[in-house]
Formats: C-alpha cells, sequence, structure tokens
C-alpha cells in the first residue's frame, strides 16, 4: 500500500490519523513538527503528506512550500479548523491539493486519502513517462535502425540463439568488436520477448565518469551532490518492466561493479543520497569488445559480477569473418541514407560492391555505413559507383591470410590518412563549386576549420584566410 507521512503537534490528533490510516493497510510516519516532516521526507519521499496547517515554529504552509521545492509531485493535504479554510485556500495556492476541516471521522479522512493517493500514482507515472522520453530522446543510438542484416552462416546462427534467448528473462551478454552492431543485437532481444511493450533503456558506460555513471544507473536525490538540484530517476528505474542494455560494461570502475552486483543479485537499488530501497523488475542486456575473462584475471573486473552477466553469451562475428553480407549491408545502408543525404541514387553498380567486398573493414559495419553515407556526398548519378567511393578502397589490394588489407607501399599511416583528408576535401571543394560555407557543410565540419584546411594543402593562400574574432 501506500506511503504516508503525518504531521502535527497535536498528540492525540496525529496518533488518531496513523492509527486510522495504519488500519486502512497503509505505512505511516509521524512526525510531531514541521520541521521533523520535511527532514523526513529528505529521506524518503512519501506518496502522500497529510500536515495540520496551525502548528508552532513551521506552520502548514510553510511546510507545503518545502515539500513542494523539495519534490515538484509532492501531494500535500492540510488538515484546518473550521475558521481557518481562508488560511487552508492559501496553502492550497503553494501546493497542497486539497484541505480536510476538523472535526472529522475517520471515513472522511479516508476518503480524502484515496483521493490524494490517486493524484499522486497519476503525478508519478507522469514523471516516470516524461523521464523516461528525456532517456530516450538523447540518446542518440534511437537513430539507428533496429535490423540485424545478413544471410550469411555466421549471422544466422546468432540470429537463431538471439531468438531462443529472448524467450527467456535471463541476463545476455553480447561480445563483439566495435561496430559490429552489438545495440542491435540488445534491441532484437528486447524486440522479441515477453518485455517488447516496456522500455528499452541504454546507457553507455565508457561515455561516463565514476559519479555520473553511478547517478546514471541509480538516480540520485534533490542535494545528494553539487549540482542535484532535484531527484533523478536512474535508468534502472525507467527500464523497470523493461530491458536496461549496459554498453562497454568491462570500462566501469570497481565502486560501480559491486553495487551493479547487488542490483542483479538483490532486484532493488538506492538512489545516490537515499535511504529508500526500491525494487526494480529489469532484463540486463551487457555489452563490451573487451576480453572480459582476461580483465577478470587482470584483476580490473569482479569475477562474480562476470559470472552473473555472463548466463547467455552471444557473441558477434566482425565483418571480415562474413564478407557475403556486405552487398546486403552496403545496399540497405544506401536506402536508409540516400532519402537525407542524396535522393537521386537508387543503389550500387558491380564495380563499387566488389571493390567493398575487397576491403578487409576493421572498423565492421559502422566503417560500412560511414562510407556508404560519405559516398552519397559525392555520387552525381543514380548509381553509386566505384569512382565515387574512397580512395582507400578502391585502391585496396586483395585480403591477406589475416583478414586485413595489404598496405599500399611502405608510407607511415599518418602520411596516408593525411592524403585521404587532402583528398576528400578536393572533392567536396570541387562539388561545391569552390563555395567554402557549402564545401563545410558537405565535410560536415566548421567554416573556420575548413579555411584551416584548405590553407594547409595548398587550395588557397594565407592572405584567402578570413581574420578570426
Amino acid at each position: 500500500m501506500a506511503r504516508i507521512l503525518v504531521i502535527d503537534d497535536h498528540d492525540t490528533l496525529r496518533e488518531g490519523m496513523a492509527v486510522t490510516l495504519t488500519r486502512s493497510g497503509h505505512t505511516v510516519t509521524a512526525a510531531r513538527s514541521g520541521t521533523d516532516g520535511v527532514a523526513a521526507y529528505k529521506k524518503t519521499p512519501f506518496d502522500l503528506v497529510v500536515t495540520d496547517l496551525k502548528m508552532d515554529g513551521m506552520d502548514g504552509i510553510a511546510v507545503t512550500q518545502a515539500l513542494k521545492s523539495l519534490d515538484p509531485a509532492a501531494v500535500v493535504m492540510v488538515v484546518t479548523a473550521f475558521g481557518t479554510i481562508e488560511t487552508a485556500v492559501q496553502a492550497m495556492q503553494q501546493g497542497a491539493y486539497d484541505f480536510i476541516t476538523k472535526p472529522f471521522t475517520p471515513d472522511v479522512l479516508r476518503a480524502k486519502v484515496e483521493k490524494g493517493l490517486e493524484l499522486s500514482s497519476t503525478r508519478r507515472q507522469v514523471e516516470r513517462l516524461s523521464a523516461r522520453t528525456e532517456a530516450l530522446e538523447s540518446d542518440a543510438a534511437l537513430a539507428h535502425g533496429n535490423l540485424l542484416v545478413g544471410d550469411s552462416e555466421p549471422m544466422q546462427r546468432l540470429v537463431t540463439l538471439v531468438r531462443k534467448a529472448a524467450a527467456t528473462d535471463a541476463t545476455v551478454f553480447v561480445r563483439g568488436e566495435s561496430g559490429t552492431g552489438k545495440e542491435l543485437v540488445a534491441r532484437m532481444l528486447h524486440q522479441l520477448s515477453p518485455r517488447k511493450d516496456g522500455p528499452f533503456i541504454v546507457v553507455h558506460c565508457a561515455a561516463l565518469a565514476e559519479t555520473l555513471l553511478e547517478s546514471e544507473l541509480f538516480g540520485h536525490e534533490r542535494g545528494a551532490f553539487t549540482g542535484a538540484v532535484k531527484r533523478k530517476l536512474g535508468r534502472f528505474e525507467l527500464a523497470d518492466g523493461g530491458t536496461l542494455f549496459l554498453d562497454e560494461i568491462g570500462e566501469i570502475p570497481h565502486s560501480v561493479q559491486t553495487k551493479l552486483l547487488r542490483v542483479l543479485q538483490e532486484k532493488e537499488i538506492q538512489r545516490v543520497g537515499g535511504e529508500e530501497t526500491l525494487k526494480v523488475d529489469v532484463r540486463v542486456v551487457s555489452a563490451t569488445h573487451r576480453d572480459l575473462q582476461a580483465e577478470v584475471k587482470a584483476g580490473r573486473f569482479r569475477e562474480d559480477l562476470y559470472y552473473r552477466l555472463h548466463i547467455v553469451p552471444l557473441l558477434i562475428p566482425p565483418l571480415r569473418e562474413r564478407p557475403e553480407d556486405i552487398t546486403a549491408l552496403a545496399r540497405h545502408f544506401v536506402a536508409k541514407h540516400s532519402q537525407r543525404v542524396n535522393k537521386r541514387v537508387k543503389g550500387l553498380d558491380d564495380s563499387s560492391l566488389r571493390a567493398l567486398t575487397r576491403y578487409a573493414w576493421p572498423g565492421n559495419v559502422r566503417e560500412l555505413e560511414n562510407v556508404i553515407e560519405q559516398s552519397l556526398v559525392f555520387a552525381e548519378g543514380e548509381t553509386l559507383l566505384e569512382s565515387d567511393l574512397p580512395t582507400h578502397l578502391t585502391g585496396t589490394a586483395p585480403r591477406t591470410d589475416s583478414g586485413l588489407p595489404v598496405p599500399m607501399g611502405d608510407r607511415p599511416l599518418p602520411d596516408i590518412l593525411e592524403d585521404l583528408e587532402r583528398q576528400l576535401i578536393a572533392r567536396a571543394y570541387e562539388k561545391a563549386g569552390g563555395v567554402k560555407t557549402e564545401t563545410a557543410r558537405l565535410l560536415g565540419i566548421k567554416t573556420s576549420a575548413l579555411y584551416y584546411k584548405l590553407e594547409k594543402y595548398g587550395f588557397i593562400s594565407k592572405g584567402e584566410r578570413p581574420e578570426e574574432s
């Protein structure tokens, strides 16, 4: 049932309300002053607060103001005498949802409380949905498609394992090189599971500092640390009833590993700075490009956490081990990006597909998608040609036994990369007709950065560069 805080400096009335509400099945905390009541709310937020209006020291209006400052979703009901109804209205203007006039019967109190709890439930749902929406919109990964493309034997084997794992509620561990599509596997697991109608929440563990990661996972209370100006729901709470994807799990520090292990074992969390224990129903899918067994041996990752995460292991094969999927992936990415980048392009010709297939793709599917998107910028016709591809692809020699391309010549890598950058800028500069702002737009860089590159590679003289403020 609900958690209710009763604040009243009159012992008999306070105890009477507490007994009535306890008998109704609620968990009741009683405070004998406004100051004590606010202090109790700081430790554990309540579903409803019933406070007397006239109290020595901190009165009901001050209590209402303090609680609404701590928690805008707080539901407060004030208790007032018949002659102070105007003051009760004033309390409602400060955020109280209703008032009850003394004397009142237990039935009236119960009816008012039930009304307040309905409002509290609605506000909490709105708060949770709002936080989930904010979390989803802020996650750039949602812009990616949800389709695992590939008919090769390794991919079909992976899809079969994903379908089997999705039918269970077991914790899944996804391993693969960077760019292989670990998040897409996690999304497929979610979409095929009984939790598909629940939220799918992503945490990129490597992108957050230790203190921020803990707050991101478990949430925090207002005032828990500098900058915590309001309570924040953690990703575990937001994922309740759904799936939480922890990307690059191998990057989390030991202190967070310990707390994560407790969540997986006990299915409960505590917000940073809070004392309340919250139950969560979340399926965890984690992923990494690291060898976690080696990390365990090196003492950088807890062995007990490794086994908690490693219930169902899934390995995504790198793109060089399934070259037969490159054609399907390339066509998929042309269809995905052409409407936004270059609507003229409808497909790829055979020469461009051969060039794509020859390359070893050390950056895996992510690199292939980036190459297709870049090539669409420069394509002139309806078909993506070999000449539209970056030169490091069209000049690639056959594979070695290791799957990596043979280097062209004996030039050092920095020189090769610099030459590729110069060629890319030259093509964009020509396509833009020498217009600097359009060239910068095509390349996706700032105009000031473009001038530096143009000057560096001799496309313009130093005197042509605009003065910087």
